[in-house]
């Protein structure tokens, strides 16, 4: 349950208990862990086309099926796997999604065993801080899209530039809460 009942959130976040506790307590939180980075980042992709709010219901049966979206261990499912999954009502069941999520954790080892840390790859593109964003909260931007280049650069799919503008924001890369939501004045 959330700790911030009766402060002014940003408003996609209010009428719903989780989608309240999801923004006051992880959205735009800086996160520097590369498995829970990479797991955000395949949760935005499965969120194409849907809400938010369908996947945040869903994320604990995601995380179930995907092993707890541990790169290594996805890598490694096979068609029977994406068959299992396919048949999971607790998730979105879209083919291409899930071989996506595959095919994501399989790029993910290849930069770690080139030695390049998905953790600090993501926050070099911001130079290690949050960029705090004025005026009109874009769908995309300059910076998501040569994220997503790189992302596909290096094997990634399902991560277009509106998906990745979205993954930047709920990790903490990019500040987008605004006034008069309660997190707009608070200090990182």
């Amino acid at each position: 349950m959330t700790r911030n009942i009766g402060r002014a959130r940003c408003a996609w976040a209010d009428g719903d208990e989780r989608m309240g506790a999801y923004h006051d307590d992880e959205w735009g939180v800086p996160e520097y862990d590369a498995r829970a980075l990479w797991e955000k980042l395949m949760l935005d992709g499965f969120q194409a086309g849907l809400s938010w709010r369908t996947i945040l219901h869903k994320r604990d049966a995601f995380r179930k099926a995907f092993k707890g979206f541990e790169p290594a261990k996805v890598a490694r499912f096979t068609e029977r796997d994406v068959e299992r999954l396919l048949g999971d009502a607790g998730i979105v069941r879209s083919r291409a999604k899930i071989e996506a999520v595959i095919g994501n954790a399989k790029a993910y080892l290849a930069m770690q065993k080139a030695g390049e840390d998905f953790a600090k790859f993501c926050w070099a593109f911001v130079d290690g801080k949050p960029l705090r964003t004025t005026g009109k909260i874009p769908a995309q931007t300059p910076l998501s899209e040569r994220v997503s280049r790189e992302l596909k650069a290096r094997g990634f799919k399902f991560v277009g530039p509106t998906i990745v503008y979205a993954w930047m924001q709920a990790v903490g890369m990019v500040d987008d809460h605004r006034a008069p939501c309660f997190r707009a004045a608070r200090k990182r």
